[in-house]
């Protein structure tokens, strides 16, 4: 089915059916494994077979998520785990140790930043921060150690862009492993494995769920890269359940679809609230304002279903806004059918000091609005009473 197109891909590939013939894939919750006999266990463990041993190391529903989703990415083979952060931990882990440097984009989620700032400094792992839109800095922040390159593509919140070819190219160039947080785009907007990077990670618990179930992280690359993250992974136990791979592998079915009303109702949010006298600021990759524009139109299928703006009146009026809100929910979560609104000051980014949201577009005003699936008529009104 490799020349399928993505939708039919998403849809069609399954694990091998028993001989029950069912049509939709089993969930096959079991922690262990029977063995034929004494030697097919001594041959499973020793790898010398194909097989399953455990399902902290492997289970038909994780290995199916993992087939659909490198196939949907242009991998050649995938880890899943248990969360996102999970992924960027086991990632960072495997590739990294005591006196290496990352050399990270500045605007990354809140849990990643506190992994660079408080716990890998513990281990002799040191970082140097980078601005998605100042190529200059990524040339002059690579060290002699610097052993990876981590950016988030569009980031969280500010929706900052940065040209993965170009990134790719400079990493080959110096030696250094490029790992991509392709969380907002999905594997349906944006392959950075296909763009030249070593690694593409997602949290699966936002879009690729969809519907603010379950939780999941996904690790996609190279067979040499996963091996190496398999032999990290299988030991230190950040494993994703049966149950949370079957519901992940069934949302991919929709994933496609529900991408394309996401980024249609987010666009015309965007275009609204530009046009907005109350509205400082608005981020959207397919926004021809936005400042890498032409860069997001090159490497994604579409602008995403996220869109970031600032209020006018600050940490006051951004909190009126979002108390007049009536449809659109206040949570931390985002890629859900249901339009959410998140301040990320006081949230999801309020570990980082002031200096240092500032420093990543993250204002006292600003919200960051995942557009869901609702009809944009009522996503609109909404906002449009709640602006009032």
């Amino acid at each position: 089915m490799q020349e399928e197109n993505f939708e039919t891909l998403a849809i069609r590939l399954q694990a091998e059916r028993t001989q029950f013939k069912e049509h939709s894939v089993p969930l096959y919750l079991t922690s262990s494994y029977k063995f034929d006999d004494a030697e097919d266990m001594r041959a499973l463990f020793a790898n010398e077979k194909e097989g399953n041993v455990y399902s902290r190391y492997a289970n038909p529903n994780t290995d199916e998520l993992i087939t659909k989703l490198s196939v949907l990415e242009g991998a050649e083979a995938g880890w899943v785990t248990a969360s996102g952060m999970a992924a960027i931990f086991t990632t960072f882990l495997t590739f990294l140790q005591s006196g290496d440097h990352v050399l990270s984009s500045r605007s990354v989620f809140g849990s990643t930043h506190q992994l660079l700032n408080n716990i890998f400094p513990k281990w002799g792992i040191s970082y140097t921060y980078a601005d998605l839109d100042k190529p200059e800095e990524w040339e002059q922040g690579i060290r002699p150690n610097t052993k990876m390159i981590f950016v988030e593509t569009p980031s969280n919140p500010g929706i900052d862009i940065i040209d993965l070819e170009w990134l790719a190219g400079l990493a080959k160039k110096n030696g250094i492993m490029l790992v991509v947080d392709n969380c907002f785009a999905t594997p349906y907007l944006q392959q950075p494995i296909k763009l030249g990077a070593d690694i593409s990670i997602h949290s699966a618990t936002k879009f690729i769920d969809g519907q603010g179930r379950t939780l999941g992280g996904v690790i996609l690359g190279s067979a040499k890269h996963i091996k190496e993250i398999e032999g990290f992974a299988r030991h230190s136990g950040p494993a994703m359940s049966p149950f949370n791979a079957w519901i992940l592998s069934k949302s991919l079915e929709t994933l496609a679809v529900r991408m394309d009303r996401h980024c249609e109702n987010a666009l015309k949010v965007a275009e609204f609230l530009e046009a907005h006298s109350s509205i400082k600021k608005v981020m959207y990759p397919f926004l021809p304002s936005h400042p890498q524009y032409e860069i997001a139109k090159k490497q994604m299928k579409q602008g995403g279903g996220i869109v970031t703006l600032v209020i006018n009146g600050g940490v006051e009026a951004a909190g009126r806004f979002m108390n007049k809100l009536k449809m659109f929910s206040i949570s931390a979560n985002l890629g859900d059918t249901r339009s959410i609104a998140t301040h990320p000051a006081t949230s999801t980014h309020s570990k980082l000091s002031e200096a240092e949201r500032l420093q990543v577009g993250i204002e006292q005003g600003t919200i960051r609005l995942s557009i869901g699936l609702e009809h944009i008529n009522d996503i609109i009104s909404d906002i449009e009473q709640a602006l009032a």
